[in-house]
């Protein structure tokens, strides 16, 4: 019997909305990503097992790691 079983990562872009960079001090927009990695059975995704997020600011391109509250205030 043959099982095929793996990980799959998984890259999203989210909404984001305008906020000050904390690395610029500037007023941009902030781009919001999600990567999720699942647990894949026969190609097929079963469940998510981590899930992170990264904003990158539209003016000087920095990004940094957000939990999931902050990620909700910034895409409302």
């Amino acid at each position: 019997m043959l099982i095929l079983f793996g990980f799959k990562t998984v890259q999203k872009l989210l909404p984001g909305r305008s906020a000050t960079c904390q690395y610029c001090r500037v007023f941009a927009h902030q781009h919001v990503e999600e990567r999720a990695t699942r647990f894949t059975l026969f190609f097929v995704p079963v469940f998510t097992t981590s899930r992170s997020y990264r904003i990158t600011c539209s003016n000087c391109g920095a990004s940094s790691v957000v939990n999931g509250r902050q990620k909700r205030a910034l895409v409302g």
